[in-house]
């Protein structure tokens, strides 16, 4: 799989610098979280896809059947095709870590990626994840530090499918911190601060050779 297999955006980074990758919800585009990314790691070198799969014109990472109801057969296609997009833009840039961070259906990719290749990211937001399924987990999340933020009144992910998603990551090794809001599916405020120290966090704990 090489860089070019998705329509993608980029910022460059510092030399050396953390490498983000975005990953935008349904209806979004490649430009959604550019400047949120630039202001969350503003060193870093930043790649944002676009997902490959139309949803009666909104691009998504993956087809579903209806809400909340995956195509896995679609998603384990995605998934595959992703962690090679990634692969290849890790191989060219060599970055001191890998991050990631996605918004709704780019965080439901992003998690899916998390699953099925542990090794790929160093740490990941996952904002308004929604995993109706048990995930199968490739190998181990011992030592992975994922942040899942989240509303307490999401229509579309509930919050009881983000204690069940918390409590899978948990179960197979993983540093998760939840932040929580209020509110419904938009991210708020909180999250974004939230999202801030996790990512200023673990660029100093890689530095410390964590």
């Amino acid at each position: 799989m090489s860089r070019e297999s998705y329509v993608s955006k980029g910022l460059p980074g510092s030399p050396g610098s953390p490498l983000l990758f975005l990953f935008h919800g349904t209806g979004g585009d490649e430009s959604q979280l550019l400047s949120l990314g630039r202001e969350l790691v503003p060193g870093a070198t930043i790649v944002s896809p676009r997902g490959d799969v139309s949803e009666h014109g909104a691009a998504r990472f993956f087809r579903r059947t209806g809400e909340g109801v995956y195509d896995m057969d679609d998603l384990a296609r995605a998934t595959a095709k992703m962690a090679g997009f990634v692969r290849a833009h890790v191989e060219a840039s060599k970055p001191s870590l890998v991050l990631g961070l996605g918004y709704s259906n780019g965080a439901n990719i992003l998690a899916s990626l998390v699953f099925a290749a542990p090794d790929l990211f160093d740490a990941t937001v996952l904002m308004h994840p929604l995993i109706p399924f048990e995930p199968r987990v490739q190998g181990s999340l011992a030592g992975r530090r994922i942040l899942v933020t989240a509303g307490r009144r999401d229509p579309i992910c509930p919050p009881v499918m983000t204690t069940r998603l918390e409590a899978y990551l948990r179960a197979d090794g993983a540093d998760v911190t939840v932040e929580w809001h209020e509110g419904g599916h938009e991210v708020r405020p909180n999250e974004i601060e939230a999202a801030r120290r996790f990512l200023a966090g673990a660029s100093l704990n890689q530095g410390d050779g964590a």
